[in-house]
């Protein structure tokens, strides 16, 4: 919810709105983790994607696709940037299986 004083009236256009971008990345990463070992069909991680890393994020935690959203907003070429990055990072870990990372998060401590 935004709400602009001087109009008295919401900024969003509708009284309330929905949360996005890296303000909910935290949640949705223990989603798909949750999802993940509940379920045997394919995981969409999705939620505060704008950097390699957070795709890296979500296919540790299980998901077998990563969607981009609000980053698509602020830099719309955000998906092809996000392929060469993720391909860059794959290669710079020696990684050249997705399925090598894929589900890998563990919850060992230490």
């Amino acid at each position: 919810m935004a709400v602009d004083q001087r109009t008295r009236r919401s900024r969003l256009g509708n009284p309330t709105g929905g949360l996005s971008g890296p303000a909910i990345k935290p949640i949705t990463l223990r989603l798909v983790w949750e999802a993940c070992k509940a379920v045997k069909i394919p995981v969409l991680g999705l939620g505060g994607v704008e950097t390699a890393t957070d795709v890296l994020d979500y296919l540790l935690m299980g998901a077998n696709a990563v969607q981009v959203g609000t980053a698509s907003f602020t830099d719309p070429q955000a998906s092809e940037r996000l392929e060469r990055d993720v391909r860059e990072a794959f290669f710079d870990s020696n990684l050249f299986v997705i399925n090598e990372l894929i589900g890998k998060f563990s919850t060992e401590i230490g």
